[in-house]
């Protein structure tokens, strides 16, 4: 079990062993051009772009800087001409085509960017027929879309993680005080930017808070742990995210799961070798002593009991 369960969470950017053929579908009305380039560099890890469309009114003044952009990265605009004003029709002309793409067969999977709630039916629905619905947006994105979302990033996060140089060895790159994002000398020190601005701090505010999380894990690992406690990471990460769309290691500051949960000090962590030398896998126990999870690994345990008993 635990082999298919590695298995399953490696093949993030595949389908029954075939790379994601993803619709990348932009609400230019509700996102910068600066963003583009991060976009689609995570969206790498998913799968392949297909369609690459961005929804605007092309004729406004303020939309002539992104001609670059777009041809850069191969992006088609759609043209969408706001007949009357106050009224955003990028919206609607976006919904439509996402429900004719959808239509073709030609996709599996559906990446929305934008920061609007009005695209939470929409990713609802896409979800209902069995497509994998990847959400991007700002931090003023409503929860709404983001729960709707199978995975949600936050465009602010993927902007300063392509800035950052990546950290070497184990040690957290950021501090965490009570479930926020400060900055710190430390994180300049391992390579990682202090995160000051404005923006940033508004991002932390909005993210849910760190012992949240850790009781999230507690209770993934105790459900999904061997005889001796120890569950695969990688299947951690993977049902967190679809607790928490929206959580990425990457919005606490740090670059990999693996060192967000050692910087947590609840959880032991072991690496264990593989056939292949360059990849090893990584399992973590809830660390004994931990004030939440000798609860719940008592209720995972006596729930194991029963299970083999009625059988």
């Amino acid at each position: 079990m635990v082999s298919e369960l590695i298995a399953q969470s490696n093949d993030q950017g595949r389908v029954n062993g075939i790379e994601r053929k993803i619709a990348v579908l932009i609400d230019a009305d509700n996102v910068s051009s600066k963003y583009i380039k991060p976009i689609l560099d995570e969206l790498s890890k998913f799968g392949a772009p297909t369609y690459k469309r961005i929804y605007s009114d092309w004729t406004k003044p303020e939309m002539a800087g992104w001609k670059n952009v777009l041809l850069t990265y191969s992006i088609t605009p759609v043209q969408q001409y706001s007949f009357i004003s106050g009224k955003n029709a990028t919206d609607s002309n976006m919904i439509i085509e996402a429900m004719d793409i959808l239509y073709t067969g030609h996709v599996d999977s559906f990446c929305i960017v934008s920061s609007d709630s009005d695209f939470t039916r929409l990713a609802g629905r896409l979800r209902e027929a069995g497509m994998y619905v990847i959400g991007m947006g700002e931090k003023k994105t409503p929860q709404s879309f983001i729960s709707a979302c199978e995975v949600f990033r936050y465009l602010e996060v993927l902007l300063s993680d392509g800035l950052i140089v990546a950290a070497e060895g184990p040690e957290p790159v950021m501090a965490r005080e009570g479930g926020r994002v400060p900055g710190s000398k430390e994180s300049a020190e391992t390579g990682y930017a202090e995160r000051k601005t404005s923006e940033e701090a508004d991002l932390s505010s909005s993210l849910s808070n760190v012992d949240e999380i850790t009781g999230i894990i507690q209770k993934i690992v105790a459900d999904t742990s061997d005889e001796d406690g120890w569950a695969f990471l990688g299947n951690v990460g993977n049902l967190l995210n679809k607790q928490k769309p929206d959580f990425d290691s990457r919005n606490y500051g740090y670059p990999k799961l693996t060192l967000f949960v050692k910087s947590l000090n609840r959880f032991d962590i072991e690496h264990r070798a593989t056939n292949n030398p360059g990849i090893k896998h990584t399992f973590i126990r809830v660390r004994a002593g931990g004030r939440v999870s000798k609860k719940i690994l008592s209720r995972s345990a006596s729930g194991r009991r029963k299970t083999g008993a009625s059988k």
